[in-house]
């Protein structure tokens, strides 16, 4: 860890009212990038209230947001991300096998339309960094705009979230071992 992460005792009033505001919301604990973000306490702030809103108040259930952030997550190999939200995909519902195959860089079969369009337009956003007309059209007529717009939420804020975390090197919880190759 490259990084000290602050206990609550040592953070100003700024950084603790992040803190503590964190808490009392849905996650009911600091998510492990905010720990980072808290030394610029504004951006800490104001990205975890988007993290809150991408993980938990999308149109998408958690199955299909936790695509695209896997996605993100093996893009990035963020080992963290991807011990984290593999879990949250797993607790949602997503197909292990689906999973596994993100992992592996093998495109998953679908058996949800929506499911595979999040996945094409993740692949897409971060290896092409957009989409083709093509699937921009196919997108909105299966996401709306509402649906494409939270998918590159996820899939900017998740980025954010990969950088921080690969940056500041946050290890895996004690015994945990990386899938990423």
């Amino acid at each position: 860890m490259r990084l000290k992460l602050l206990s609550p005792g040592e953070m100003s009033a700024d950084q603790r009212q992040t803190y503590d505001e964190s808490i009392a919301s849905k996650r009911g604990s600091p998510p492990p990038p905010m720990m980072a973000w808290l030394n610029s306490p504004e951006m800490a702030r104001h990205a975890t209230r988007l993290g809150a809103f991408l993980r938990y108040d999308t149109v998408f259930p958690a199955a299909l947001s936790e695509i695209a952030i896997l996605v993100t997550a093996r893009h990035w190999t963020a080992h963290y991300e991807w011990y984290a939200h593999k879990r949250l995909a797993l607790q949602g519902g997503l197909d292990v096998k689906i999973i596994d195959d993100i992992r592996d860089r093998r495109t998953p079969s679908f058996s949800d339309p929506k499911a595979k369009m999040i996945y094409d337009v993740a692949k897409s956003l971060h290896e092409g960094h957009g989409l083709t007309d093509a699937l921009y059209t196919e997108a909105i007529a299966l996401l709306g705009e509402r649906g494409l717009v939270e998918i590159i939420g996820l899939c900017g804020y998740y980025t954010m979230v990969s950088m921080t975390l690969n940056t500041f090197e946050f290890d895996l919880p004690e015994g945990q071992v990386s899938e990423l190759k």
